[in-house]
């Protein structure tokens, strides 16, 4: 079974500018980091900031975890240079794994930033992912996300940044987070007909873990891939709430088994202990049993 899945469970930001916590996130049981160069920096402190992650990059030491560099927006005066940085560090085999550009608006801005780090000398290796965070990139996230189609986007990956949303929207950030169902939906729809992962905006209250877990639970639920977080304490119950549970993988293996066997090669449907599965419910199998793989290929 291949482990080429990339678990995404817990993406947790962690600001540029803070040299204590950029070592802290080495040690931390994240599957992704997002340092943050965008809300978590201010004006003055850009430059500096942004020679601080590039040094602690080329410091290495994050082991698996997927390193992402959130830079400033596309239309700010500090975005080329965030990209230069790290197109140059990425080509030195010393840079992220991904850029988060905020505020995404349309595929032709993605297209637009794939350009200009191909002509940066940037290695296809260096991914891109967006954030949906305006109204009119809920309206627009189909095509957004089919940009993934067109390799020069590079985009791998949505997030969502629902404080963002809340703002722009007046829509309230409440249990449940009924205000927001629909759009939510419709970017994990937009995300999955492009083939590409989605995350979860944030919880902004780090103390209350339970009502954390529940919103983990509701986004697992919708189909996110994971959540972005804004504390280490979120880590643990996120990477519970994403993780298969273990009776759901040997189900998984059971059924892949099933339909392995050689009397049901050329069956499309068959019954197992009172039940019908299709084929579609063994490939549904193999990406759970690949991501229980990933999972366990960290530990």
């Amino acid at each position: 079974m291949s482990t080429s899945v990339r678990p995404r469970r817990s993406v947790l930001y962690m600001p540029g500018a803070n040299a204590r916590a950029l070592e802290k996130a080495r040690s931390l049981p994240a599957d992704g980091l997002i340092i943050d160069l965008e809300d978590a920096v201010a004006p003055d402190a850009k430059a500096a900031a942004r020679r601080q992650v590039a040094a602690a990059l080329a410091g290495g030491g994050y082991g698996p975890r997927e390193v992402v560099v959130r830079v400033n927006g596309f239309d700010t005066p500090w975005f080329e240079a965030d990209l230069a940085c790290f197109a140059e560090a990425a080509a030195a085999g010393m840079g992220p794994d991904a850029l988060l550009i905020p505020k995404i608006a349309s595929a032709e801005t993605l297209r637009a930033i794939g350009t200009r780090l191909d002509e940066l000398g940037a290695p296809a290796s260096l991914r891109v992912w967006a954030m949906i965070e305006t109204p009119q990139a809920v309206l627009d996230v189909a095509a957004i996300a089919a940009a993934a189609r067109d390799p020069v986007s590079r985009l791998a990956v949505l997030a969502l940044g629902t404080n963002d949303l809340s703002k722009e929207t007046g829509a309230r950030i409440v249990p449940g987070r009924a205000p927001m169902q629909a759009w939510l939906s419709f970017c994990v729809l937009a995300a999955r007909a492009a083939r590409i992962e989605v995350l979860d905006g944030v919880w902004n209250d780090f103390r209350d873990l339970d009502g954390f877990s529940r919103e983990c639970a509701e986004a697992a639920e919708m189909g996110f891939d994971g959540k972005t977080l804004i504390h280490p304490t979120q880590l643990e119950p996120c990477n519970a709430a994403f993780t298969p549970p273990t009776d759901e993988v040997a189900a998984a293996r059971a059924l892949i088994a099933a339909f392995d066997l050689p009397e049901h090669a050329d069956k499309g449907v068959i019954q197992i202990d009172g039940r019908m599965y299709e084929r579609m419910h063994a490939d549904i199998a193999r990406k759970t049993v690949a991501l229980a793989e990933a999972i366990a290929g960290r530990q």
